[in-house]
């Protein structure tokens, strides 16, 4: 007997964890399986709605009793660069960019793993191997790129990301630098780089990933002009960071069905 996916996507929660962000909180996400014919429309339409990508899940945060944690994008045409954003493009003139299929190669793999053993050893990613970082890589059902950057004199790759193209812009869903450059503020330069392709494609936004108020790690982001953040159900212009001190209350988040049924699913998935 032949059995077929539903065509609805199907909606579930994974449990409690320690929060990579913020000490003495526990994460808990929402996610969905992207696949089949309609993986594009489903990707375009719930990264609108504050979800990310991860091979071929699509997740959300939906932590019991915390709402910090809000998904990030740069609308390009309210973005101005910094004083210190153009000295970090001054400093990486020297790269090239080259844009290519979502495919894994040795030299990527030696990158990340240099890149992790040097600033993440401790985090959830320290121990994956070449198959699990190809998996990363590869397995994309919609339209990916691996956007890579060399040294133009040494021909050495510099810096790494995993980028999706949206209807609306793209999505820098991982990237990763060699640490030796990490004064030059390479992590600044791709998405300032990012930016200049969205610009090029006739893209209105940049989506970063999710943005947590009160963790170091994502101080950065802030730093964007044109910044919005996805909260309350909508994308809102960035106000001040302290505004969004996420809350710590069993109350302070919608029940999952609440959740579930409040996401608006393109025509062709519902």
């Amino acid at each position: 007997m032949r059995h077929t996916l539903p065509l609805a996507p199907q909606f579930y929660v994974t449990a409690p964890q320690p929060c990579p962000y913020l000490p003495g909180r526990m994460e808990r996400k929402l996610f969905t399986s992207l696949q089949g014919t309609t993986a594009e429309e489903l990707n375009g339409a719930l990264s609108q709605q504050g979800f990310r990508r991860s091979q071929n899940v699509l997740y959300r945060p939906a932590c019991s009793e915390c709402t910090a944690c809000l998904s990030a994008r740069i609308d390009i045409s309210r973005f101005k660069p910094s004083k210190s954003q153009r000295r970090a493009l001054n400093r990486n003139a020297r790269l090239e960019r080259r844009a290519t299929s979502p495919w894994a190669t040795d030299a990527q793999y030696a990158l990340f793993r240099k890149y992790l053993d040097s600033r993440h050893a401790d985090g959830g990613m320290a121990d994956m191997d070449v198959f699990e970082f190809a998996a990363m890589i590869e397995e994309t059902p919609i339209r990916t790129r691996v956007i890579e950057y060399s040294d133009r004199d040494t021909g050495a790759l510099v810096a790494v990301c995993l980028t999706d193209v949206l209807d609306d812009g793209v999505s820098m869903v991982y990237s990763f630098f060699d640490p030796e450059f990490e004064k030059d503020s390479l992590g600044t330069f791709i998405i300032l780089d990012h930016i200049q392709i969205a610009r090029e494609a006739g893209l209105p936004y940049v989506y970063l990933g999710y943005w947590v108020p009160g963790s170091p790690k994502m101080h950065y982001k802030a730093r964007f002009t044109g910044l919005e953040v996805y909260a309350d159900g909508a994308w809102q212009i960035m106000r001040d960071p302290a505004d969004y001190e996420g809350q710590s209350h069993p109350l302070a988040v919608d029940p999952i069905a609440e959740q579930v049924a409040g996401i608006s699913l393109p025509d062709m998935c519902r």
